[in-house]
């Protein structure tokens, strides 16, 4: 079932779609109205972008079974996937689904979007390589990576003009990509994460960070993995320390994912 943002025109210049591989926390049910707000207020377009085109956004639950079907895909600009509890190298249905639906996007270049899960799932979907933290299992907070010393040559990047050589992140996350898909470029790297963001191309992009968690939704999760014992108490708290000393560049990251999903392609 799709669900349509409230903001929505009849006629929208630009279409995109949320593929939800979570369920709603009740934080963010409460807070954010769940999660499709908070991606929405994050990549979606504000009043201060400079951009005066329609948008419209769409969220599939694909976490549930919902995924967009065949013939409503060349309607979408572009698409994000999203984080997840699951692991993105696991059979359940859904996950092998999705993963048939990634190569069907990247075959028809459609700009593709992965954040955490969804960086993985794309790894995955083309033929890279995923699994558990080979390092020192869960990596959660900020965390400074680093630009690769040579970037390919992509109009999103290029839009941005200079980059900084490197750029803190909000991570939480116990699996990583171990090996990129053959024809990917890794833009980042970090000394916990090897591959910290990769490109295909124009029109595939994986993060592993979280660039649309604001620190309170962090917070909320470290609670809850602290409550179930998946961390300890002491994980929990140098995790709100290192919060209230530091915080993520995270203007720049919206800014990136702006830019890849929003500037055009050369015909």
């Amino acid at each position: 079932m799709k669900v349509v943002a409230a903001a929505e025109q009849p006629k929208s210049s630009r279409k995109y779609a949320l593929l939800l591989a979570a369920r709603d926390s009740e934080y963010v049910l409460k807070a954010y109205g769940g999660y499709f707000n908070v991606f929405v207020s994050a990549f979606g377009r504000r009043g201060d972008d400079g951009d005066c085109g329609e948008e419209a956004w769409d969220m599939f639950r694909v976490v549930d079974g919902d995924l967009p079907a065949a013939e409503d895909l060349d309607g979408y600009d572009g698409f994000v996937i999203s984080g997840s509890p699951y692991d993105a190298y696991a059979d359940e249905r859904w996950i092998l689904r999705l993963c048939l639906l990634v190569q069907d996007l990247v075959a028809a270049r459609k700009r593709v979007l992965g954040i955490c899960f969804g960086h993985q799932v794309i790894c995955r979907a083309l033929g890279g390589r995923v699994g558990k933290a080979r390092v020192g299992g869960w990596d959660i907070g900020i965390r400074e990576v680093t630009m690769a010393a040579t970037l390919p040559p992509c109009r999103f990047l290029d839009a941005m003009q200079d980059l900084p050589p490197n750029a803190k992140i909000t991570e939480c996350h116990q699996d990583e990509v171990w090996e990129a898909p053959l024809g990917a470029e890794v833009l980042a790297s970090s000394d916990k994460t090897g591959v910290e963001m990769f490109c295909v191309g124009d029109h595939v992009l994986g993060i592993q960070g979280h660039p649309e968690y604001t620190a309170d939704i962090l917070l909320s999760l470290v609670d809850r993995l602290s409550s179930a014992q998946s961390i300890t108490e002491s994980f929990a708290e140098d995790v709100k320390k290192q919060l209230e000393a530091t915080g993520p560049d995270r203007e720049f990251w919206l800014t990136l994912c702006k830019s890849f999903l929003k500037t055009q392609e050369l015909p």
